[in-house]
C-alpha cells in the first residue's frame, strides 16, 4: 500500500478516494464537508505530506474523476466516454468485437439493459 493509502486508510470509501496523487474528498452536507477536509489536510500534514495549494479545488458541486462526473446527486460516465463509444468504428473481426466489449464492459452499470444490447455482439452467426 503506497503512503497517501496507508494514512488515509481508516477514511478510504467512508468519503475519501485516493487515486495515485489525486485525493477527492466527498460528503453530503458542507459542515460535514468541512470537518473532513480538515481532518484529511491534518492526516496529511502529521505524515509529512503536503498538498500544493494552486493545485488544490475546493467546494466544488461537479467534478471531473477518472472518467466520471461525481455531483451531489450521484455519478455519471463522462459524456465524452461515451460520444467516444457511439462513434466508434464498427468491428469488422473477433478481435475488434472482442476490443469494444472490454471497453464497454467497463460502463455496462451505467447503460440500461447492457446486456441485452451486446447479445448480437456475443453470439456466434
Amino acid at each position: 500500500m503506497d503512503m497517501m493509502n496507508r494514512v488515509l486508510h481508516p477514511l478510504l470509501d467512508k468519503y475519501v478516494i485516493v487515486f495515485i496523487d489525486d485525493i477527492l474528498i466527498y460528503f453530503k452536507f458542507e459542515v460535514d464537508h468541512a470537518f473532513h477536509i480538515r481532518e484529511i489536510l491534518e492526516l496529511l500534514r502529521k505524515e509529512k505530506l503536503y498538498a500544493k495549494f494552486s493545485k488544490c479545488e475546493f467546494w466544488l458541486h461537479r467534478i471531473q474523476f477518472l472518467s466520471h462526473v461525481i455531483f451531489g446527486d450521484g455519478i455519471s460516465v463522462d459524456p465524452t466516454k461515451i460520444e467516444a463509444i457511439q462513434n466508434w468504428e464498427a468491428p469488422h473481426n473477433a478481435s475488434e468485437i472482442r476490443s469494444i466489449l472490454g471497453l464497454a464492459k467497463y460502463y455496462w452499470r451505467f447503460i440500461k439493459d447492457f446486456s441485452h444490447i451486446v447479445v448480437p455482439l456475443t453470439s456466434p452467426t
